[in-house]
C-alpha cells in the first residue's frame, strides 16, 4: 500500500497549517501507526473512503462517529443542497430550525426545550454556563471527554490555573468519589457533566446514583451524549439506560457528518438563556439543520439502528472468538454500535507496541480501525464488510502471535 501523495501533502501542510503541524503530536498520542495510516482522503461513499493515493478503506472510523447513515448519503445531501439553493445563511431563523427542534423533543427523553449550536464543545460549554446561571453556583464536576474549552481541556497548556480551581473530576462507576466532592462543596456545585459511558459500561445503579446525588445537593445533571445519541438508541443513552438528565448535549451522528449540535432538556433551565450570553454568527445557518432533520427522519423511518446493532454484535462476537483462539490478552469492549478492543499486555508501553503490530496489519488489509477511539458502524455497512473486517482482524491477531504477544509469551518474559 503506497501512501506517497498523502505524506507529500502532509509535509506541505505542516509548513502552513497549524492543525496539520500539530497532527504529528496527535498521531503520537492517538497511535495511528505513523507511516502506515493515510493522512489525506480524496472521497468517501457508503461504508468506504479512498485516500489521495487511490487506496480504498472499509471505514470503521466514520469521522469520529459523525457518519451514521454512510458517507455521502443521498437523502441527507439532497436536503442540504435544497437548503443551500434557497439561501441558507440569512441571519433570521428558517422553518427547518423549528422543525428540527420539534423532532428532537419527540425523541430525546426529558426534552422540553432545545437550542441549536455548531459543535459538541459549543453544546457542553452552553450547558455549563446555563447551569451556573440557573443554580447561582460556580463549581463544575465532570467525567469523560467534554470538549476543548478551558474548563474541560485535556491538556492544561494555555489554560489559566484559576480555571481548574472550579472544576473537579470523579471516577467512573465510583459513586463514593462523586459523593466526596458533594460533601466537600455541598452548596457550590452547579452541575455534573458526564458521558453516560465511554468504553466501560455503567455498573447497575451507577447512573441512577449519580442522578440521586445531583438532586440531593441541588446540582444539575448534564449528560454529554455527543457520541451516544442517535447511535446507542435513537433517544441515546437516556433511552437505553432509563436515566434522565436535566440537560443533554447532542451532535456527531445527529447530522451524518454536517456541523450542528444541540442542547436540550428542562425548559426552566433553558429559559435561563434569556439572561445568559451564548451567541454565534453561524448558529442560524440552515444547511446543517437540514442535514440533521433528514438524518433523524431517516433513522426514525427505517430499521437502521437495528441493522447497526446486528452487525456490531456479529463483529464483536467474531472478534471475541479470534482473540480467544489467539491466546492474546485482548478484550472486546463497548456496545455493539460502538465496539473497541482493550489490550492488556501489562504496561501502557507494551499496549501501544502491541497495538502498532495489530493495527499495522489491519490497515494493510484495507480496514480502517482507530487504535485509541471507539469504532463505529454505519447503516451502509454490510454483512460482507463484517466478513472483511474479521479477516483483517484475523491477520492482526496472527501478527500479535508471531510477535510474541500471547499470554504465555508475556508470562515467560515477566
Amino acid at each position: 500500500m503506497r501512501l506517497d501523495r498523502s505524506f507529500e501533502l502532509d509535509r506541505r501542510a505542516e509548513q502552513i497549517d497549524a492543525l496539520a503541524a500539530k497532527r504529528k503530536n496527535v498521531i503520537a498520542s492517538d497511535q495511528m501507526v505513523e507511516g502506515r495510516y493515510p493522512v489525506f482522503a480524496e472521497r468517501a461513499a457508503g461504508a468506504h473512503f479512498w485516500d489521495v493515493d487511490g487506496n480504498k478503506y472499509l471505514d470503521f472510523f466514520l469521522s469520529y462517529g459523525t457518519v451514521i447513515l454512510g458517507h455521502a448519503d443521498p437523502d441527507v445531501d439532497d436536503a442540504v443542497v435544497r437548503e443551500i439553493r434557497r439561501g441558507f445563511a440569512v441571519g433570521l431563523m428558517k422553518p427547518v430550525q423549528t422543525e428540527l427542534i420539534e423532532e428532537i423533543l419527540e425523541i430525546i427523553p426529558g426534552a422540553e426545550m432545545g437550542m441549536l449550536l455548531k459543535t459538541g464543545s459549543d453544546a457542553t460549554g452552553a450547558a455549563v454556563r446555563l447551569s451556573r446561571a440557573f443554580t447561582g453556583r460556580d463549581r463544575v464536576v465532570r467525567w469523560g471527554y467534554n470538549g476543548w474549552h478551558d474548563w474541560c481541556a485535556q491538556w492544561d497548556t494555555g489554560v489559566p490555573e484559576a480555571v481548574g480551581t472550579l472544576v473537579d473530576t470523579f471516577t467512573y462507576n465510583d459513586l463514593d468519589s462523586l459523593r466526596a466532592l458533594f460533601e466537600r462543596h455541598p452548596d457550590g456545585i452547579a452541575c455534573v457533566v458526564m458521558m453516560p459511558f465511554m468504553v466501560e459500561a455503567p455498573e447497575p445503579g451507577f447512573l441512577e446514583g449519580v442522578r440521586e446525588l445531583t438532586r440531593e445537593y441541588g446540582a444539575l445533571l448534564v449528560f454529554d451524549e455527543i457520541r451516544s445519541a442517535f447511535r446507542l438508541a435513537l433517544g441515546g443513552a437516556q433511552e437505553y439506560y432509563g436515566v434522565t438528565a436535566d440537560l443533554v448535549t447532542l451532535s456527531k451522528a445527529f447530522a451524518n457528518g454536517y456541523a450542528v449540535s444541540a442542547l436540550t432538556g428542562r425548559a426552566d433551565v433553558l429559559r435561563t438563556l434569556r439572561k445568559v450570553h451564548i451567541s454565534s454568527t453561524y448558529y442560524s445557518n440552515a444547511d446543517a439543520m437540514a442535514a440533521a432533520l433528514a438524518t433523524i427522519r431517516k433513522l426514525r423511518s427505517g430499521d437502521h439502528l437495528a441493522h447497526i446493532w446486528r452487525l456490531g454484535e456479529r463483529l464483536q462476537n467474531g472478534l471475541r472468538e479470534l482473540a480467544a483462539k489467539s491466546g492474546t490478552p485482548v478484550e472486546v469492549v463497548g456496545h455493539p454500535p460502538m465496539p473497541f478492543l482493550d489490550f492488556g499486555m501489562g504496561s501502557e508501553d507494551d499496549n501501544q507496541r502491541a497495538k502498532r503490530v495489530f493495527y499495522a496489519s489491519t490497515i494493510a488489509e484495507g480496514v480502517f480501525f482507530h487504535p485509541n477511539h471507539h469504532w463505529f458502524i454505519s447503516a451502509a455497512t454490510t454483512e460482507a464488510d463484517i466478513d472483511q473486517a474479521l479477516e483483517a482482524a484475523r491477520s492482526g491477531f496472527e501478527a500479535l502471535v508471531a510477535g510474541g504477544w500471547t499470554r504465555e509469551a508475556l508470562e515467560a518474559r515477566s
